[in-house]
């Protein structure tokens, strides 16, 4: 698989609101897909939430784990390091030297 075809696949699952909110609750902590199911009892479906655990398990963004019957679901931040080197660190980059130059600029009009 390509970086772009992979890059794909991490964006069109942070697309998703409540794959995000997966996201924010295995950073705090893994947590069993009864766990996940458990928290979207209200909105969600079993099937609907195990579909958006293998949208983020195909795209890497999950490693699931079976222990027994009990599948632990973790979060690999890894997706999101490399997308921060490819993405946000050079345009960030970009952005502190744009301020630095204007900082420099107003204090040389004074």
């Amino acid at each position: 698989m390509s970086r772009a075809e992979k890059d794909d696949l991490i964006f069109k699952a942070l697309a998703d609101s409540r794959r995000r909110e997966v996201l924010d609750l295995l950073k705090a902590a893994p947590r069993t897909t009864g766990d996940l199911c458990a928290h979207f009892e209200a909105t969600l479906d079993r099937c609907t939430v195990m579909q958006h655990l293998k949208v983020l398990e195909r795209a890497g963004l999950v490693i699931a784990v079976r222990e027994g019957r009990v599948r632990w679901n973790y979060l690999n931040a890894t997706p999101f390091k490399e997308i921060h080197d490819r993405w946000i660190s050079p345009y960030a980059a970009e952005a502190v030297n744009l301020l630095s130059r204007l900082k420099r600029d107003l204090e040389e009009e004074d």
